[in-house]
């Protein structure tokens, strides 16, 4: 049984549009327009109770899921939702102990859901330039309680002269210009590592799709995931007026090898194995063609000699 105490996090649930995120304080209490709830009223309550405010309206205790943080984050950029991030993680086969790159820290909102899989074994590896963004991320990340599995960079990895971090799992890139960082992000991934990348537009997704084939990255794959919800009432179920359509629209590739470089490597080979004295096929077409008019010369002189004999 779990029991709501002091410093217990509780989403307060009145309806699908009103529901409060926050940590219980003895002293505190939340006005809302259904009334007040006394913080103290919660405590030593079993999660899922009802709790009445001052105006006879309940609302109930549950225990938040990392959904709640994520929905409930603030917001310092557009972040990625959940049903997109539940789609990332199936695609990828994110699990507890992998290594994860996550390049554009943003709001944290991808950050603390992949931590949260990825734990207690794994960790979350994220860059970002922006030192605002970056204190916003961290408050969100701490308040999902996956501090311990994130680390914070404040590092522009287009610009960085030597990659921090190797064979990385899934790394991922949330930027306007995502095929910037698409060589950088080969040489920290493992073989077959996957990348997912955020773009909000086709224009996008068009020049990072040409930047991973000309990197070596397989199994390219363009998506987008729009969720509708259904109101489920007796006699009168319908589709909602209101749903999280166009997000954004995800790429996933796997890092692969051509062979571009073995065969370039065999071409090399190939060339140092002639002999340096060995004329070309070139050169012998051109050698030939200059002799033969000194062929043509020689009869028309012997044809002459007859003649004048």
């Amino acid at each position: 049984m779990a029991i709501i105490k002091n410093n217990s996090p509780v989403l307060f649930f009145y309806n699908n549009s009103k529901k409060w995120l926050t940590k219980i304080s003895k002293k505190e209490s939340f006005h809302t327009h259904i009334g007040v709830l006394k913080h103290a009223d919660a405590i030593g309550k079993e999660y899922g109770s009802r709790l009445m405010t001052n105006k006879d309206k309940y609302v109930y205790l549950l225990e938040p899921t990392m959904y709640d943080y994520v929905m409930k984050i603030q917001h310092g950029t557009q972040i990625v939702y959940p049903k997109d991030i539940g789609y990332i993680i199936a695609r990828a086969g994110i699990g507890d102990g992998q290594k994860i790159l996550e390049i554009g820290t943003g709001s944290g909102s991808l950050t603390s859901f992949v931590a949260n899989v990825v734990k207690p074994r794994g960790h979350v590896y994220t860059f970002d330039v922006d030192e605002n963004f970056m204190k916003i991320a961290e408050k969100n990340i701490k308040k999902a309680g996956v501090s311990k599995y994130v680390t914070q960079h404040n590092l522009d990895l287009k610009t960085a002269k030597k990659m921090p971090l190797e064979d990385m799992d899934v790394a991922f890139i949330d930027l306007g210009d995502p095929w910037t960082v698409i060589p950088q992000v080969r040489q920290m991934l493992k073989g077959s590592g996957c990348v997912f990348a955020i773009c909000p537009t086709m224009n996008q997704l068009e020049k990072l799709t040409i930047a991973l084939v000309e990197n070596e990255f397989t199994d390219i794959e363009s998506t987008e995931h729009i969720i509708r919800t259904i109101e489920a009432r007796e006699g009168k179920t319908r589709h909602s007026f209101q749903g999280i359509g166009h997000t954004t629209y995800l790429c996933f590739a796997r890092k692969a090898f051509f062979g571009r470089k073995s065969r370039k490597d065999a071409e090399k080979l190939k060339l140092s194995e002639i002999p340096s004295g060995t004329p070309s096929k070139t050169t012998k077409k051109t050698s030939t063609k200059k002799i033969s008019p000194k062929k043509t010369s020689t009869k028309t002189t012997k044809k002459t000699t007859k003649k004048s004999a």
